[in-house]
């Protein structure tokens, strides 16, 4: 062994780094904050992928699916990302413009279009799904003892109901329900949008801070997934909580991956998309996500219990991509006055 060989066995053993360990591939997913938190399906994804990878699966965690994209058209063709996961169907017609997305492998297509469990066909060759749900007003039995089956009524509600909703600027499920109200009201939207302006108590950034006053007794209601119930049925044991669902249907969310075109690690990319369909992934998202999975996968008990909407509401992406902005600025026109 030559003097540099031992040089450099040297100082790894005094980093305390194992060769093996240094020499793994990284690959590098940008997602959402809650993803990557303890109590989301971050830290199991992570320990089950390496376990078959042999690389270093590294998840950043940025403030919300719109996040995602926007960190990503910052940076570019120099994004440090290999995968981005976490948008959702809204976004994917502005997030193809970029033109930084990598289509699909075959076989990871072929997974897409065999064994999916949407409750929509939903195909592309770019963008895989690997949960979803509908967006719901949460509330608390205990305290709202007739709760809204409709837009109409939600808007003729007693003046003392207050309802905490997300910026659609800034958040999915905010952007989520700018569209769930478009898709029910059309050119009306705007008059609908003035008429709930007396039962909004505020419009938060997230979802986490409006969920909080929610839990803190501020609000009634709570813009959030029918599927949130299950959190507090399963991990806290607590059946107080329900999802509104609306007879003009409710909106459906559909989050997606893709790989990037500047990924330095184009396989281990490939091998994370088609991860994303096996029941490592697909069996983790009910109870850390509280979505349902996007392909077969195990549903725990209590997910039979949740609010289902008979209809599911949503737009064409390419039509959000047209027409965001002018829906957002009718919102704060609204929002205004």
């Amino acid at each position: 062994m030559n003097i540099l060989r031992i040089a450099i066995v040297f100082i790894t053993y005094l980093l305390g780094i194992h060769p093996a360990v240094a020499d793994k591939p990284v690959l590098t997913v940008y997602t959402y904050d809650s993803f990557t938190s303890d109590w989301g399906p971050g830290p199991t994804v992570e320990l089950k992928f390496e376990e078959i990878c042999e690389c270093d699966l590294q998840f950043i965690g940025l403030d919300s699916s719109i996040g995602i994209l926007g960190r990503i058209q910052l940076e570019g063709k120099n994004t440090k990302a290999d995968i981005a996961l976490g948008l959702d169907t809204n976004l994917v017609h502005i997030a193809k413009e970029t033109g930084l997305f990598a289509p699909l492998p075959t076989k990871v297509k072929d997974i897409n279009n065999e064994r999916s469990s949407l409750p929509i066909v939903y195909n592309d060759d770019i963008f895989m799904p690997f949960d979803w749900g509908w967006f719901g007003f949460v509330y608390n039995k205990n305290s709202l003892k007739s709760p809204p089956k409709s837009f109409q009524e939600l808007s003729k509600m007693s003046d003392d109901i207050k309802i905490v909703i997300q910026d659609p600027r800034t958040s999915t499920p905010g952007l989520g329900l700018l569209l769930w109200v478009k898709s029910v009201y059309g050119d009306k939207a705007l008059n609908y949008w003035r008429e709930l302006q007396p039962k909004i108590l505020t419009v938060t950034k997230g979802w986490s801070e409006a969920y909080a006053l929610f839990l803190d007794g501020e609000a009634d209601m709570v813009l959030s997934y029918t599927t949130s119930p299950a959190y507090h049925l399963i991990a806290e044991g607590n059946d107080n909580f329900d999802a509104a669902v609306f007879a003009e249907g409710n909106y459906l969310q559909i989050e997606v991956g893709a790989m990037l075109k500047s990924s330095s690690e184009p396989e281990l990319a490939a091998k994370f998309m088609e991860f994303i369909a096996s029941p490592a992934f697909q069996n983790t998202i009910p109870t850390t996500n509280w979505m349902y999975p996007a392909f077969t996968g195990e549903i725990p008990g209590g997910f039979e219990t949740l609010a289902k909407p008979t209809k599911s509401l949503i737009f064409k992406s390419k039509d959000v991509a047209s027409n965001q902005k002018k829906w957002i600025d009718e919102w704060l026109a609204a929002s205004t006055k």
